[in-house]
């Protein structure tokens, strides 16, 4: 068998992250991440993933060479395996957690998420602050420019919340 060698992509999908993010905290194996990424799980209360996206994002991610078997565990069906960051994919998790998110709309599900899997809050949400700082003055002049233009000023009152919460972080 040959096995390709990692592409050495420096994005990951939001789902290859979290799941890498996951199995940086502690070795562990997919069911369990299912689990927390259920609705009801602890994170998928915030952002849920379903089994086979799960299980198709622990594939890439050893592709990658990010995660590789740690072992097997007995489960209710076939042995479980059991998926351990390499030292590369600890530092992909790490720079992770700690870059501020794109847009203000991500704040919600990405930003949440890295805080609910360790981000270190106030050092995110004060880099998050700096990171948004052009785009929350743009959104001013935009929704002051036409007061009659009902999304600039939807996207103006959203970003001012966002930005209330972030400071009530630092």
């Amino acid at each position: 068998m040959t096995v390709a060698a990692p592409r050495n992509r420096t994005e990951l999908s939001l789902a290859e992250a979290v799941c890498l993010t996951l199995v940086a905290r502690e070795p562990t194996h997919g069911w369990s991440i299912v689990k927390t990424l259920a609705p009801d799980g602890d994170v998928g209360r915030i952002w849920s993933l379903s089994r086979p996206l799960t299980y198709r994002a622990l594939t890439a991610l050893k592709d990658e060479g990010l995660i590789e078997p740690q072992g097997s565990e007995a489960g209710g069906g076939p042995p479980r395996t059991i998926w351990r960051a390499t030292p590369r994919g600890k530092r992909h998790s790490r720079s992770w957690l700690r870059r501020p998110v794109r847009h203000p709309r991500d704040v919600r599900t990405e930003f949440l998420l890295k805080l609910a899997l360790g981000a270190p809050g106030a050092a995110l949400a004060r880099a998050q602050l700096d990171a948004f700082a052009p785009v929350f003055a743009g959104l001013e002049r935009s929704a002051a420019a036409d007061p009659g233009d009902v999304v600039a000023r939807w996207r103006l009152e959203s970003a001012e919340a966002t930005n209330r919460f972030l400071r009530s972080l630092v």
